[in-house]
């Protein structure tokens, strides 16, 4: 069996999929791509894909995880191809790699999410952000299937800035960018409970719904401040082995290679 790792977008129009349905387009995918798959046992057998941490209902993300299991091998490269040319266009599979590591779950620790606040000025919202900073606590509201729960919204953020708007992004029309990045908590804190407080600390209240999308997922490095490629072990672990006669397996490196 052979398990292959991939990070797949949702762009445009198709962020606004549920996770189901992400789930029947990929499996359509698996079928059209003639995917070896391996089957759960039982009476309904199901494909073993391993879903990871996907983003809410209506948010856009370049950086969303999931496993497969294959009862042959196949090259990750040609695999990802082959399944872009059966999956629709802003669902795209932007890599795979051999899984040879474990706990590709657990690697994924943290997001990165840009947020586009139209009709916000960059000033508002900059002063809205620094009132969020300087507060211990920020106590939100989300209703649940259990009705009305409160938390802190605050604790769960590494980093919360606004940015310069990129050219194409600039005009007469008001809007400010920000940059957050979250780590996975339970209960997790979404970009939509730290906008609630936003309005909290600061009554930021956008006239139109906020564009959200996931940058990034991974490892939180506490020393860089960053959010790790959560598939970089796996290609660190990623040279050939090469089988002795005694049947010992031996790791051969790329030449030239140095330490990561």
């Amino acid at each position: 069996m052979q398990r292959i790792r991939l990070r797949y977008t949702k762009r445009g129009r198709l962020r606004f999929t549920s996770h189901r349905d992400f789930q029947r387009a990929f499996e359509r995918a698996l079928r059209r791509s003639q995917v070896p798959m391996a089957y759960s046992a039982g009476f309904t057998p199901h494909p073993k894909v391993s879903y990871a941490n996907a983003a809410p209902t209506g948010t856009g993300s370049e950086a969303e995880f999931l496993e497969i299991a294959l009862t042959e091998p196949r090259d990750p490269g040609v695999l990802r191809e082959l399944l872009n040319d059966s999956m629709p266009d802003g669902l795209d599979i932007t890599d795979a790699v051999e899984a040879r590591t474990s706990g590709l779950a657990d690697r994924l620790t943290a997001s990165v999410w840009e947020i586009r606040l139209d009709g916000v000025t960059p000033e508002g919202a900059e002063k809205a952000v620094s009132a969020f900073g300087a507060a211990e606590t920020v106590e939100v509201e989300r209703r649940t299937k259990n009705g009305m729960r409160t938390f802190d919204a605050r604790s769960a953020v590494v980093d919360l800035r606004t940015l310069d708007l990129p050219a194409d992004r600039s005009g007469d029309r008001a809007c400010a960018i920000l940059r957050l990045v979250v780590r996975h908590v339970t209960p997790a804190v979404r970009p939509d409970d730290v906008l609630s407080g936003l309005r909290v600390v600061a009554d930021l209240a956008p006239p139109v719904p906020a564009a959200v999308t996931r940058l990034a997922q991974g490892l939180f490095d506490e020393e860089s401040g960053t959010v790790t490629d959560p598939l970089a072990p796996d290609r660190e672990a990623a040279p050939a082995a090469s089988t002795t006669a005694t049947g010992t397996a031996v790791a051969t490196a790329p030449e030239g290679a140095g330490s990561a």
